[in-house]
């Protein structure tokens, strides 16, 4: 009897330690049969993984080994279970769990020292994700002494720098945010996978994922001048590339966290939802070449988020425009960086759509960070303006009011990029604004310690309108210049193949106004009317309209001391501090206290190649006027000089060309041709920092307040964009009786007065 009791305690032990599957951290079960399963039906997938099962075959006759070597042995192992990787592998775990520490030199020398810095966090990675590929592979004595060795190397020192109340030193933007990501959230995921071996290693994994809600929502510092964490659309401002790297390191920490402790609750926050689009959204998307990236800050113009938007989808987060994004970047194929993570996060989709929505808005304003990106269509090749006008610190660069403008597959008017930390020209050009596309004043613009301490008062971006064929925005960037001037606005509107850009500039003294125009390809001087920028097949035209024009007929500029002054500098290339590449200076002919720069950006296209858009200028008193007739169509564009900050106690009224407007700037178009002193011949009516335009005592749209408001469909079903207070009456003109529009993209009642041939529309909490 004795005997049969033994037996059945040995069966249930025996059954027990085999039916217990370890809860592997990314290379799971799961994923490991759906990987194989691929490899099986995709080619380009199979293609993939036998490029990396060679390269995993070559690690094998190394003698030293990388950690992030592990992360292919890894994988191999898993996938094939041939224990010559797992050999390998256990030797590279041996070799550094046997270091004095995983931090660099550079650190450790600080008072006090950092010893839980970027070294240490990706070491972290590279050592847990490697153990916990060999974990049965290991004996019970070498997975403990392992672990051991993990905490002392790795979560130890992240703890105590970064987490523990008795020792840590540093906080959610030490060196910018992306290090308590890395550093911290590593250190959790290092947790989890010596869960058996240590017994607090779960306890320190809950409390780091509890310090999500915290990092994800921080508000930023006032006194040191630091922005949030992410922008409330999930943007986040030290650039494409670090939001890359800040977002992967918490989705792969909440990836592990949820494999291993499927029951255990995690933070969801509201911007989960909205970090993949930001992506999405700051992606160029170029025809049978490597898509480009809005490179603001310290990014590369190559840079995408392939990498967060596959963890997104394993996370749950799925969409079409997810899938679209993923199949556009890597066609199928893993070729990052990342090549051994991306294969085993690689997707299974359900359909082979890659066309990205047509209701998807093509402008979108990342309001909180000071970011923005206009562009005429999703497809591959076509036009993109992003615009930035925000924080200025660490990865930020100096750049409050810049623009960057990418053509028929090319980056044209460009950012002037990053280079090495190393390179004093780093901190000497590239993060200071000579390296991008603003205004300078008397030689100046931001303070050149801005990169360094911050911006006491950050740029902004406003009222970014989309319509059918119109955009606009406003770009403030006079707290950044408000050591130099009162007012620096940056208003840019796009209408079909034109973009206008117009800048508002007030000193408190005279002085030397410029803009600067950093480009990429070739840039020359045609006819004495426009710079031209050609690269490859990708052509603009940049031509100044006002205060002039440059001087006419390609004449000397010695002859016309009136017209604008072009001058060449010397900048450096992208990443490549050692080359020189040259920009352009467009200055004021004298000097003056108050200017406004106009500037029309001509997109050249094989639709419009022997017909051009046809703009002129007009200067009248008070007002600056600028015609563009394209496509059949007109479009007059009005600067109301009044509404610039000079009037005090009393409204901007004025009257040009018989409209009547308090508007800063207004906008109509018509058919070419067509009598455009007369209201019903206007299609399109566009008003912004104004309450009214009327014409000859016939209202076509007033408000008490002042707002900014695109008409489209003016006079027949009127489509309303209306951007004002939360609580107003807007009054509209239409000849015919309507008791609905259609406004901010909902259906709205209002009520008609046929006497006065206007709609009312009452607007109450923007509803």
């Amino acid at each position: 009897m004795k005997k049969r009791v033994f037996l059945v305690i040995c069966f249930l032990s025996v059954f027990t330690l085999f039916s217990q599957k370890r809860n592997y951290l990314i290379y799971t079960d799961v994923n490991i049969s759906k990987l194989k399963n691929q490899i099986s039906t995709n080619k380009s997938v199979k293609d993939s993984w036998n490029e990396q099962y060679k390269k995993a075959k070559g690690l094998l006759k190394k003698d030293k080994l990388k950690s992030k070597d592990g992360l292919l042995l890894g994988l191999v192992y898993r996938m094939t279970g041939e224990e010559k990787f797992a050999k390998k592998l256990k030797e590279l775990l041996l070799s550094y769990t046997a270091k004095t520490t995983w931090e660099g030199a550079t650190l450790l020398k600080r008072t006090p020292a950092w010893r839980g810095g970027l070294g240490t966090s990706h070491t972290s990675y590279d050592i847990a994700i490697g153990f916990d590929c060999i974990y049965n592979y290991l004996s019970e004595t070498e997975r403990q002494e392992i672990a051991v060795d993990i905490v002392r190397l790795g979560i130890i020192p992240a703890r105590e720098d970064w987490l523990e109340p008795e020792k840590n030193m540093h906080t959610y933007d030490t060196m910018g945010h992306n290090w308590w990501s890395a550093c911290v959230y590593m250190s959790g995921l290092t947790s989890l996978a010596v869960r058996n071996e240590i017994p607090e290693a779960i306890k320190w994994a809950k409390e780091i994922e509890e310090s999500a809600v915290e990092w994800i929502n921080y508000t930023g510092s006032v006194l040191q001048n630091k922005p949030p964490t992410f922008d409330k659309d999930g943007g986040f401002y030290e650039s494409i590339g670090y939001a890359t790297y800040a977002a992967s390191q918490y989705f792969l920490f909440i990836y592990a966290y949820e494999n291993v402790l499927p029951n255990e609750p995690t933070y969801k926050s509201p911007i989960l939802n909205k970090i993949g689009d930001f992506f999405i959204n700051t992606t160029y998307y170029v025809k049978g070449g490597k898509d480009l990236a809005v490179n603001f800050g310290d990014a590369g113009i190559i840079a995408n988020g392939d990498r967060i938007v596959r963890l997104l989808w394993n996370l749950g987060y799925q969409n079409s425009g997810y899938q679209n994004y993923i199949n556009h970047l890597s066609n199928g194929e893993n070729k990052d960086s990342n090549a051994a993570e991306a294969l085993i996060l690689n997707p299974d989709f359900k359909s082979k759509d890659s066309v990205f929505s047509s209701t998807r808005p093509k402008s979108h304003l990342y309001k909180d960070m000071g970011w923005a990106t206009m562009r005429n269509s999703y497809d591959d090749n076509e036009t993109m303006l992003a615009v930035k006008s925000g924080f200025t610190w660490n990865h930020a660069h100096a750049d409050a009011g810049s623009y960057i403008l990418f053509h028929n597959g090319k980056n044209l008017i460009i950012d002037s990029g990053g280079a090495s930390y190393l390179s004093p020209l780093y901190t000497e050009f590239y993060c200071q604004s000579e390296a991008h596309n603003v205004i300078f004043f008397d030689g100046k613009a931001q303070n050149r310690k801005d990169p360094y301490f911050g911006t006491v008062n950050a740029g902004s971006l406003h009222n970014l309108v989309e319509g059918k064929d119109f955009k606009y925005l406003l770009a403030n960037a006079t707290g950044p210049y408000s050591h130099i001037l009162e007012r620096n606005y940056r208003s840019f509107i796009w209408v079909g193949d034109v973009i206008l850009v117009i800048d508002d500039l007030l000193a408190s003294k005279p002085g030397k106004f410029e803009w600067l125009l950093h480009y990429n390809g070739e840039s020359q001087l045609k006819g004495g009317i426009d710079l031209t920028i050609k690269n490859e097949d990708a052509k603009i035209r940049v031509r100044p309209l006002f205060p002039n024009t440059f001087p006419p007929g390609g004449e000397r500029p010695h002859d016309f001391p009136e017209h604008m002054l072009l001058t060449e500098k010397i900048g450096h290339e992208d990443h490549h501090p050692e080359e020189e590449k040259p920009f352009w200076s467009i200055s004021h002919f004298e000097e003056t206290a108050r200017t406004k720069f106009v500037s029309a950006i001509i997109l050249e296209t094989d639709e419009n190649e022997n017909k051009l858009p046809i703009i002129t200028r007009e200067q009248g008193k008070d007002y600056l006027k600028v015609s563009i007739t394209q496509k059949g169509e007109t479009t007059e564009v009005y600067f109301n000089l009044l509404a610039d900050g000079r009037l005090k106690h009393r409204n901007s009224l004025i009257n040009i060309d018989g409209w009547q407007t308090d508007a800063y700037i207004t906008v109509l178009k018509f058919d070419e041709g067509v009598d455009k002193t007369n209201i019903n011949n206007i299609n399109e009516v566009f008003i912004t920092h104004g309450s009214y335009l009327r014409r000859n005592g016939q209202v076509l749209i007033h408000a008490l307040s002042k707002y900014t408001a695109l008409v489209e469909n003016f006079g027949e079903n009127p489509n309303i964009n209306f951007q004002g207070q939360p609580n107003a009456t807007v009054n509209l003109y239409s000849p015919k009786n309507i008791n609905n529009l259609k406004l901010n993209g909902a259906a709205k009642k209002g009520t008609y007065n046929a006497s006065k041939k206007i709609i009312k529309v009452l607007i109450r909490d923007n509803k």
